[in-house]
């Protein structure tokens, strides 16, 4: 009795939708993607398998963990069960397209993980995003970050609030220290748990002059509310160009998004690096009550395109819909008449339920023998014949 149960459970962060749930999934997912394209942004769909090394161009390490991967049994080469549809929109762009002006992609498609990544609690997260290729301003990030709330918005999602903040200051920190990788990733991970006492320790082992070292130690603290850019630049007077244009563009991206987005909490942290290995400017996540990780994220990846043969500045943001069906409140779907219609071979009735259909109802035909009854099939209306034909009536109590 005990092993036949086992044929009923799912691996571990597999899920599957019920046709309520499912329902609701594809009307927000229809939303969306109409949204997306009011925007601007043209749909594509990617291939669930491919080669390895284009799904893991420029993604960095954390990518290639979380790919699962086998033998092309036809070539040899390895390929990959895509973890990201970001890497194969970058190809598309830069091979497919070939574009030289901005180019605006979206996505909706289900990745496939070897575990969790805390972005969604499913190893099978259906990934929807938008991609902006082509523009290496601020602009573009601003565009994608206001189009991420919009998408947040119609899912209904409330009570949302952004993190805000950029690689680019502690990449310029660890240049202008020439840190060698091992010291960068050392630095990297004790930033990343703010450990004040773990990042002093660190940069006294690498011998870093005293303002250099004290510039990493005020980056741990360096979030917060608009006014921290000002202290910023107060303590990071010291550090380099890119350091300082950095923060600028922080800047200059939370003035902008006010816009748009006048009423949205922002919060300022100038030593988040999430993605590090894989964004390059601006990075951003939205975050609501009750959820320990992030809903909704992305940022600039410029270059991404380089081995696909053009390298294209480029922005974006994805979530899993799963997730924004979970913490949302997006409309109900509209409910059609559930017409039941009697097993009758009468060419009147094919035409009446044919017209049904075409009017937008549901209609179930019984079957010969079978158990139940429109009651019990959840059914609000049943086809009747009477002196002038087939008629949709009521379906009134038990």
């Amino acid at each position: 009795m005990l092993n036949s149960h086992k044929h009923w459970l799912l691996p571990e962060g597999i899920d599957e939708l019920l046709p309520d749930q499912a329902k609701r999934l594809e009307a927000l997912r229809r939303r969306l993607l109409d949204q997306f394209g009011s925007w601007g942004y043209q749909l594509i769909i990617t291939p669930f398998i491919e080669y390895l090394d284009s799904l893991l161009t420029g993604a960095g390490k954390d990518l290639e963990r979380q790919t699962f991967k086998m033998t092309d049994q036809i070539s040899g080469r390895l390929l990959g069960i895509r973890a990201d549809i970001t890497p194969q929109a970058a190809r598309i762009d830069a091979h497919q397209l070939c574009c030289d002006e901005p180019n605006r992609l979206c996505y909706l498609g289900s990745v496939f993980r070897t575990r969790s990544d805390g972005f969604s609690a499913s190893r099978s997260p259906l990934q929807i995003g938008a991609e902006l290729y082509g523009h290496a301003g601020v602009e573009s990030d601003v565009e994608i970050l206001c189009l991420m709330m919009a998408t947040l918005e119609t899912a209904g999602v409330e009570n949302v609030f952004l993190d805000l903040g950029h690689v680019g200051v502690f990449r310029g920190l660890s240049r202008q220290a020439q840190l060698d990788k091992t010291q960068e990733n050392a630095l990297f991970a004790a930033l990343q748990r703010k450990a004040v006492p773990e990042i002093r320790n660190l940069i006294d082992s690498f011998g870093l002059d005293q303002p250099l070292a004290q510039m990493f130690v005020e980056l741990a603290g360096l979030n917060g509310k608009a006014d921290v850019l000002a202290q910023a630049r107060e303590k990071l007077q010291a550090a380099s160009d890119d350091v300082k244009s950095a923060i600028d563009e922080v800047e200059q991206a939370g003035q902008l998004l006010q816009r748009c987005q006048p009423d949205l909490p922002v919060h300022y942290d100038l030593a988040e690096l999430r993605a590090y290995q894989y964004q390059t400017g601006l990075v951003f996540a939205a975050f609501v009550p009750g959820s320990g990780k992030e809903i909704a994220r992305g940022g600039r990846y410029d270059h991404i395109g380089e081995k696909f043969g053009r390298a294209r500045p480029a922005t974006g943001f994805s979530a899993d819909l799963k997730t924004l069906m979970r913490f949302g409140q997006a409309p109900e779907p509209v409910v059609a008449d559930k017409v039941y219609a009697p097993w009758r071979m009468d060419a009147e009735l094919d035409q009446m339920i044919s017209a049904l259909r075409e009017q937008g109802k549901t209609v179930v035909r019984e079957l010969p023998g079978q158990t139940g009854d429109a009651h019990s099939m959840g059914c609000s209306h049943v086809l009747v014949e009477q002196d002038d034909g087939w008629q949709m009536q009521p379906l009134t109590g038990r």
